[in-house]
């Protein structure tokens, strides 16, 4: 059965970035954002469940919100103002629902990579 991970690392810290706060979005047709649930990490960067998985999980264009602003303030950090990343927006596209999808981040407050993980 398919499914939808992620792990976040804070490459400032070297750690995981726990409890921060990710949107689960859908993309439709029409360039159309569908919000499908929301999450929090948890102290290993990871989320308890799968993202998506079972029938939730369907071939198509997903969008990851990860609210880093808010997880780096949560930590004490002073951060200009707008914060030079408030929101990291992930978009993927799915071909095969079967197939484990993994998208990781790893963030900082000035910069940010992604990548398709195993």
């Amino acid at each position: 059965m398919g499914r939808l991970t992620t792990h976040v690392l804070d490459t400032s810290r070297g750690l995981p970035a726990g409890d921060l706060h990710i949107e689960v979005m859908a993309l439709e047709e029409n360039d159309a954002v569908h919000p499908i649930k929301e999450v929090v990490t948890n102290a290993d960067g990871r989320t308890d469940r799968p993202l998506l998985e079972g029938p939730e999980f369907t071939v198509g264009e997903f969008e990851l919100r990860f609210h880093v602003g808010a997880y780096f303030r949560s930590l004490g950090l002073v951060l200009p103002d707008p914060p030079f990343l408030d929101i990291v927006c992930v978009r993927f596209g799915v071909a095969n629902a079967d197939r484990h999808t993994h998208v990781p981040l790893l963030v900082s407050p000035f910069g940010y990579s992604t990548y398709r993980g195993s």
